[in-house]
């Protein structure tokens, strides 16, 4: 890649969203009627994507900002796995179980903070509810290596699982003690070596640039100590630093967070470093090594982006499952209540957890099209877009092609009759350039509390 003006990339590092989903998560409301939730799981026929919330933590890892329950008690642990076989009825009421199930993902809070036979337990009643699971089904769990033991593998393995996540993050121990997260890179060596000793042929691992005492240098040294891990594939997230929505980031001194210039320096060191380790970039944040299915689906347009990162596995209905899941499906997202309170009230009057959601009209089908492929293919191929909508894309789109103009000029964006094509440089701002196709956009001008930077 070549070096990148970084005063020119800071002035675009400004609030945008990260588009796992379009509309975001921001336009679910409750507003979306429950009957219309029920009716979409009735009448969907695509094959099935399953994901499985497991929302406990022993403690609080500062960055975070997913949807946790922190405790140590093994009964409120055993509980929840209770109430996730009831929401199983309950779902398996709803909609056709024998559709087949073409991927499955365990996330968290810390997944195998459950001892083996629990997990055992909840993979056995999924699976004695859903019995169709394709043969080549992507079954994955994120894990933190502070929490992992051979046992947890056994079960993982004699599941089918195929591909593990370890959540790393940073292995400077300044770094590590600011984020309250110690976690000795031999700590997670031996995680990774487990994994492959169990015949997982997809290991991923999570690092964040942007976090408290990170520099250019201690980033560097974590680079290099991650890809003697042999990864078959890494994310590299930039830290959102949203302390009004999650209290722990309260707890970080903002003066010694990376400047925007410091974290595109990191940042293009990080492309270089992998590119020139043998690795390529797939989408926003994603490495992989060449041989990756990822890369076949690029080249045909086929690599899809979901809440779960991106997937060859696309065009599947989601079904979330248990506190604060997504689901997804053609025409609608449908999120679970974040309250565990709610969320036992619900299955024990015979209910689905469910709480928002947002149904897709066609303009958000059009949209949400347009955007997914820039952030998987960094490309549109623009008459397919027209084929597959019934549109006249220059038309339809005026607007936002108007709003690339200043991404054109900077050499960042090509746009021909056939083609919107991001160039390598681009690529780090693939953010940026999808928000001109975002219709919701207008709404968040003025606040900046609504997203985190993209840059």
């Amino acid at each position: 890649m070549s070096h990148i003006d970084l005063e020119k990339y800071s002035k675009y590092s400004k609030p945008g969203p990260r588009y796992t989903s379009y509309p975001t998560a921001l336009e679910f409301s409750e507003d979306f009627p429950y009957e219309n939730y029920l009716k979409y799981l009735d009448e969907g026929k695509e094959k099935l994507s399953l994901y499985v919330h497991l929302p406990f933590c022993r403690s609080a890892c500062y960055f975070c900002g997913c949807n946790v329950v922190f405790t140590s008690k093994e009964e409120k642990l055993s509980r929840y796995v209770e109430y996730l076989k009831r929401e199983i009825d309950i779902l398996a009421g709803h909609l056709d179980t024998s559709r087949e199930v073409i991927q499955f993902h365990f996330g968290g809070g810390t997944p195998t903070f459950y001892k083996a036979f629990e997990l055992d337990e909840i993979i056995n009643y999924i699976k004695s509810k859903f019995p169709n699971w394709s043969s080549d089904a992507e079954i994955s769990c994120e894990i933190d290596p502070r929490f992992f033991n051979e046992e947890q593998m056994q079960v993982f393995q004699k599941h089918g699982f195929n591909r593990i996540s370890f959540g790393v993050q940073d292995f400077d121990p300044k770094v590590q003690q600011e984020i309250h997260r110690i976690q000795p890179y031999e700590l997670t060596k031996a995680a990774v070596d487990l994994a492959r000793r169990y015949g997982i042929k997809s290991i991923n691992t999570d690092l964040i640039y942007g976090l408290p005492y990170q520099s250019f240098e201690s980033f560097q040294k974590t680079l290099e100590l991650a890809f003697s891990l042999n990864p078959d594939r890494l994310a590299i997230f930039n830290y959102a630093h949203v302390p009004w929505l999650k209290k722990t980031m309260r707890k970080f001194d903002e003066t010694t967070l990376p400047a925007p210039d410091v974290k595109l320096q990191i940042l293009q060191y990080t492309i270089d470093f992998f590119e020139g380790h043998g690795y390529r970039m797939v989408g926003m944040d994603h490495f992989a090594k060449p041989e990756d299915e990822l890369f076949t689906a690029i080249e045909k347009g086929e690599l899809h982006r979901n809440f779960q990162g991106y997937t060859t596995k696309g065009g599947a209905n989601l079904i979330g499952i248990g506190l604060t899941s997504i689901g997804e499906g053609a025409r609608y997202y449908a999120q679970n209540t974040k309250d565990m309170i709610r969320y036992e009230e619900a299955i024990d009057a015979g209910r689905l957890p469910f709480e928002k959601g947002v149904e897709l009209h066609d303009d958000d089908k059009i949209r949400k099209a347009v955007i997914m492929e820039l952030m998987a293919n960094f490309a549109v191929d623009i008459p397919r877009v027209e084929e597959e909508f019934g549109i006249d894309f220059k038309v339809y789109f005026s607007d936002a092609l108007q709003s690339l103009q200043e991404f054109v000029e900077g050499d960042l964006v090509t746009i021909t009759d056939e083609k919107i094509s991001v160039s390598p440089t681009g690529t780090l701002l693939i953010r940026n350039i999808a928000m001109p196709f975002d219709a919701y956009m207008a709404k968040y001008g003025g606040n900046k509390k609504s997203f985190s930077k993209t840059v």
